[in-house]
């Protein structure tokens, strides 16, 4: 981390990349749902105090990751179409569901170095969804993939 006078300056948000199985998605424009995990609570009253005593589960929860990625026709409109379809199937008689998992990574990058590492396992297509078309619009058209995954760690 560069250091500017007496400070640490800290890392940008929108430096980074997304990649599925060892393949960049330069398309990608948003990652959202990096969390590291949570435990959930457990509250065990004493009965003869009227204390409540908190416990940590054994269950670690993981937030699903949301991508976000601009549609631009390119090979990647095609690689995440094709994981879609393999999940859901849909005229199929039988759903992929979450057997068709990948892993992959979000990289951060500082003025084009690689500071951060998240890896995510096991992920699978929860729901896939586009922006609004609308006439008149300057907006591009973005996907929005939501990921549910097995686990994701700084690596």
């Amino acid at each position: 981390m560069p250091r500017v006078g007496d400070f640490d300056e800290g890392y940008r948000a929108s430096e980074f990349v997304f990649v599925i199985d060892g393949t960049e998605s330069p398309g990608v424009s948003k990652v959202s749902g990096l969390s590291e995990g949570e435990l959930d609570t457990i509250e065990q009253p004493d009965g003869a105090t009227g204390h409540v005593y908190k416990l940590a589960a054994a269950k670690v929860k993981f937030e699903p990751l949301t991508i976000e990625r601009r549609v631009d026709g390119s090979r990647e409109d095609n690689r995440f179409r094709e994981w879609f379809r393999q999940t859901f199937q849909l005229n199929a008689l039988q759903q992929g569901g979450s057997s068709v998992r990948k892993n992959g990574m979000v990289i951060k990058r500082h003025f084009g170095e690689d500071v951060l590492r998240f890896a995510f396992y096991g992920a699978w297509v929860k729901s896939s969804k586009f922006t609004d078309l609308e006439a008149g619009s300057t907006n591009l058209l973005l996907q929005t993939i939501v990921l549910e995954h097995e686990g994701l760690e700084r690596v």
